[in-house]
């Protein structure tokens, strides 16, 4: 499967408008896992495995091959990878995110309580 790219098409878009393009890269397993556990800083291969519940090694290839073609993560000598300027963004983008979704789990969570049952 290509990497999303923005002004080519992609799942769900045949626009390629960059939102879309974002929206799919994101939206493949584990890629925003790899965003989060890069965050605080780089990690080597085994670490970064490890921190995403050790997930296959060929998963995690496969999905930093495409953050790398995709700028989001660089490969540091000797520091393993690490969010690039573009990655740093995308989390920051992501983090309203976030917060709604926590929104979310708490009124969810207080309409079951709220329920008879």
């Amino acid at each position: 499967m290509a990497v999303p790219r923005p002004g080519t098409p992609v799942r769900g878009s045949h626009t390629g408008r960059p939102l879309m393009a974002a929206l799919d890269l994101f939206g493949r397993r584990w890629s925003l896992r790899i965003l989060w556990e890069l965050q605080p800083g780089p990690l080597g291969f085994r670490a970064l495995q490890q921190r995403c519940d050790n997930m296959s090694s060929s998963v995690l290839r496969q999905r930093l091959t495409e953050l790398l073609d995709a700028r989001i993560v660089e490969q540091r000598p000797d520091l393993g990878y690490a969010l690039s300027p573009l990655g740093h963004g995308a989390y920051r983008a992501l983090r309203p995110l976030v917060r709604w979704s926590d929104g979310w789990a708490g009124a969810l969570a207080a309409s079951d309580e709220e329920a008879p049952g």
